[in-house]
């Protein structure tokens, strides 16, 4: 059984190492020194490690314990890099432990996972096994994942946990996105000639109503069993240049929230008819659509073997089934899973995710700990 202080130790080493992710935050410190930290960590312990750094700087770890043949391969994957510094009250790279918590940035979102992957595959490697166990521990997740799809560049698995926190519930689903830019166009005129200019704002005022209507309907679509109805919103808006004169152009960003069955093309189709039906209407009312990025949702297969070795690893650590749900938001899981990998997420329980203070239930990350290093010996046995 994994050592409790062990984990709670190497979380709290993992949090005092600045990882804030430089797309974000311009002039952050990235992932080199947490990787390199994890690398030698890893190392020590039996693991090859390789720093895969596609974009300098910018390193992810891959580290492979070889199983002795003919067994199930297994990846945890988990991310390195977290959100700003400065949006956290207090020291947010001083570890504190208080009332059964332990807080700082990254705790929640996702160094205690990190902590737990590290511990429970380092406690499964010591082990015979079968199967390869693979550790991936990635940049970028916070902006683009970069580091995941480069991992799966170089390896892909049998079977793949995510250990993105979940409140100790076993997630088997999550919903894709779709950002596309859309920009209705005017004539430019001096504001004393109607008769000469086209005011972009007012045309799109149009489209925004078409959006709203347009997201009500998708609110009473068929919905999937776990996560519901898709959803649609105007992220950012602006246009125009000054009070007095008309405006020519009018851009907005459309966030796409997607299900299984819904994807880029299907947000492309449905943004495209709701302008051109308005443009049937009015001949002076004329846009550009373009999908800018997407990710696809997730879901598990049914039946899913991962998720089954996983829910009785945990049933025997707690004494109960896990809830086995949905998610809302995107995660790796997506990536992994459309690589053909047998994937589920399941992480710790706590709060505060890009927030002022954020924390993490140090019972909970024993458990995960505990459960994740059950389900790597079964899966590779």
């Amino acid at each position: 059984m994994v050592d409790q202080d062990a984990t709670i130790a190497l979380a709290k080493q993992l949090i005092e190492i600045d990882s804030v992710n430089p797309e974000l935050v311009p002039g952050g410190a990235g992932e080199a020194a947490i990787a390199q930290f994890a690398a030698e960590w890893l190392s020590v312990r039996g693991f090859a490690c390789r720093l895969l750094e596609q974009t300098p700087g910018r390193p992810s770890i891959l580290a492979i314990a070889d199983g002795t043949g003919q067994g199930t391969s297994i990846m945890l994957n988990g991310h390195l890099d977290t959100v700003a510094l400065s949006s956290y009250e207090g020291k947010g790279l001083e570890p504190v432990e208080r009332d059964g918590k332990l807080y700082g940035r990254g705790a929640y979102d996702m160094k205690s996972g990190v902590a737990a992957i590290m511990i429970a595959a380092a406690a499964a490697a010591s082990r015979p096994h079968a199967g390869d166990i693979v550790v991936a521990l990635v940049a970028d997740e916070e902006w683009a994942s970069g580091g995941t799809a480069e991992v799966l560049r170089h390896i892909v698995t049998d079977c793949a946990i995510v250990v993105e926190p979940s409140g100790l519930d076993l997630v088997i689903a999550h919903r894709g996105f779709v950002w596309a830019n859309v920009t209705i166009h005017g004539t430019s005129a001096h504001g004393s000639r109607p008769d000469l200019g086209v005011d972009a704002i007012a045309k799109a005022g149009r489209f925004l109503t078409a959006i709203d209507h347009h997201g009500r309907q998708l609110a009473t679509s068929a919905p999937h069993p776990m996560l519901g109805t898709g959803s649609i919103h105007v992220s950012t808006i602006s246009g125009g240049t000054e009070a007095s004169t008309y405006p020519a152009e009018c851009s907005m960003v459309i966030e796409r929230r997607t299900i299984p069955g819904e994807d880029d093309l299907t947000t492309e189709r449905e943004l495209r008819g709701l302008l051109e039906q308005i443009s049937s209407t009015d001949s002076e009312f004329r846009f550009d659509v373009q999908v800018t990025a997407h990710r696809p949702p997730f879901a598990a297969a049914n039946d899913s073997v991962i998720a089954g070795v996983l829910a009785s690893s945990i049933e025997d650590f707690t004494g109960e089934s896990p809830l086995q749900r949905g998610e809302a938001f995107w995660t790796d899981c997506a990536l992994l899973s459309a690589a053909g990998i047998d994937t589920v997420l399941f992480g710790v329980d706590g709060g505060g995710a890009h927030a002022a203070s954020e924390w993490v239930s140090l019972a909970s990350l024993d458990i995960v700990t505990a459960a994740l290093e059950l389900a790597i010996v079964r899966a590779t046995s």
